[in-house]
């Protein structure tokens, strides 16, 4: 069953590369969805895929690419949007 997730990871997740690394990891696991920083220098992702899938790139965010310092990650459950890709929102 396809899910839909709302994930918001804070700590030092902004100007490493975080989005990319999570638009490549996304997309590897064949996640649609999209990132995107706030301006609270935090990282927000949207994600729809599998629950089983969804769950591993839950862990995934828990402590994302190499140089991230990643110190809370926030999940909530949403309704599904049907994205057709994975993207990077600027």
């Amino acid at each position: 069953m396809r899910v839909h997730v709302n994930i918001k990871v804070s700590g030092r997740v902004q100007r490493i590369g975080f989005r990319y690394s999570t638009m490549e990891t996304a997309r590897e696991l064949g996640i649609c969805g999209f990132v995107q920083n706030l301006d609270d220098g935090s990282v927000y992702i949207e994600a729809e895929a599998p629950e089983d899938v969804i769950m591993a790139f839950i862990q995934w965010c828990r402590h994302g690419p190499v140089w991230a310092h990643v110190e809370h990650v926030n999940v909530e459950k949403g309704a599904l949007c049907n994205f057709d890709s994975f993207d990077i929102i600027r």
